[in-house]
């Protein structure tokens, strides 16, 4: 049985680039661990940085993503507030910064993000968008290279650490594991991710969700043979290791698993 994964799904990076600096927010919690990630990326002699994910209202993080400026925009992984809340108090604070998304909702200034394999390159960088919902239907990935060195901002595709919940009915467990075979071609190049610790391989990540998927909807088939007709009861068979103050996350998957599999839900 696929239990409850708390330990990062691969490697973690033992160094970042010189030109990625995180910051990290001061919002710890269940759902978002130490803090939302804000990357600021610089190519060396740049004079303009990018920065994705402002994360939440906090005037110390925001001053401190800042403190970096000029920024050229500002990039959204997707429009979770603990990754967005902040952004419009940072295009403010750095005198009308266009943010970048893919719902207009939370784009600011410029067009929102549509074609996946967009490039948006400037200021030493090539930044390529990665489509990958699945997390939520808006979640995309930013495969960014300088000077041969590439990485990719997972947002909450991909985490540091743990697993990542499918946000049902926003969400979508088939469109995540088509994401995370796209994610899977980036063997070796490290990911950045919305939450946790940095990750040395990208790929690697991808394949262990992947294969912890597939482990957990085996154990959603069986629960619902073995009499599980709601998403509770499944939970409360499938997610009995995971601390009962997560189990309204765990239901997000499990009713996404059950629209997966077919299974008709109250």
């Amino acid at each position: 049985m696929t239990g409850h994964v708390t330990a990062p799904p691969a490697a973690l990076a033992d160094r970042l680039p010189d030109w990625v600096t995180l910051l990290r927010a001061p919002n710890p919690g269940p759902m978002t661990l130490e803090g939302t990630n804000t990357w600021v990326l610089r190519a060396p002699g740049a004079q303009c940085a990018v920065v994705v994910d402002p994360g939440p209202p906090d005037e110390g993080h925001l001053a401190a993503i800042a403190a970096h400026a000029p920024i050229g925009f500002v990039l959204i992984t997707h429009g979770h507030p603990d990754h967005t809340e902040g952004a419009p108090r940072l295009s403010e604070l750095l005198g009308g910064v266009h943010v970048l998304a893919v719902d207009p909702a939370h784009t600011i200034g410029g067009q929102p993000l549509t074609e996946p394999g967009e490039q948006l390159g400037g200021f030493g960088l090539s930044i390529d968008l990665v489509d990958t919902p699945g997390h939520t239907a808006d979640s995309v990935c930013f495969l960014v290279e300088h000077d041969g060195e590439r990485v990719v901002l997972t947002g909450d595709t991909i985490l540091g650490r743990g697993t990542t919940v499918v946000a049902h009915p926003d969400g979508h467990l088939g469109d995540y594991l088509t994401s995370l075979g796209r994610l899977g071609t980036y063997q070796g190049v490290p990911a950045l991710p919305g939450h946790g610790p940095a990750l040395a391989d990208c790929g690697a990540a991808a394949d262990f969700y992947l294969a912890h998927r597939r482990a957990r909807l085996d154990q959603v088939r069986a629960a619902v043979a073995e009499g599980a007709g709601t998403a509770p009861e499944v939970v409360a068979k499938v997610y009995a290791d995971v601390d009962r103050s997560l189990w309204w996350a765990a239901e997000w998957s499990v009713r996404a698993q059950l629209e997966y599999l077919g299974v008709e839900q109250p």
